[in-house]
């Protein structure tokens, strides 16, 4: 029973925490005001991916922090956690996309590290990782190009 608190634990931090970021740093008129390259996805799209990332962020938080609660990956984890949340603060709220570029390059290094140091030990975690990386690699781009542009 215990295994299943701690996983409404982690889904409740991961997925609370996202929902206060994003309904605290919303998009704002100076995001709208922006040049936007053609690739720029609809502002709707953005909910439902986030939701089901966040649910997987949980899950293989929540897998690493049964088998190994203070090891490398954890760490990665709870700083992929971290940059994660540090992003829309500094980009919505400080207006600062160059800031916020840095964040997320070492958001995507640390998604990376994390799936290379769990491959072994645990392959559906870093196979999980991937769609979450692929997104974040997006997004970088995406932050890249409004940096670049603006």
């Amino acid at each position: 029973m215990s295994r299943y608190i701690s996983l409404i634990a982690f889904l409740v931090i991961v997925l609370g925490g996202g929902l206060v970021i994003g309904s605290l740093t919303p998009p704002n008129d100076w995001f709208a005001q922006l040049s936007k390259p053609a690739f720029n996805p609809p502002g709707w799209l953005f909910g439902p991916v986030w939701t089901a990332l966040y649910i997987i962020i949980a899950i293989v938080g929540w897998r690493w922090w049964q088998r190994n609660r203070s090891g490398v990956s954890m760490k990665l984890w709870y700083g992929q956690l971290a940059l994660n949340f540090l992003w829309s603060p500094v980009f919505f709220s400080a207006q600062q996309s160059g800031g916020a570029l840095v964040i997320i390059i070492l958001l995507l290094i640390t998604i990376f590290a994390f799936i290379s140091t769990t491959w072994r030990q645990d392959r559906l975690a870093g196979w999980l990782f991937v769609p979450y990386g692929a997104w974040v690699a997006y997004a970088t781009l995406l932050n890249a190009s409004i940096y670049a542009l603006n």
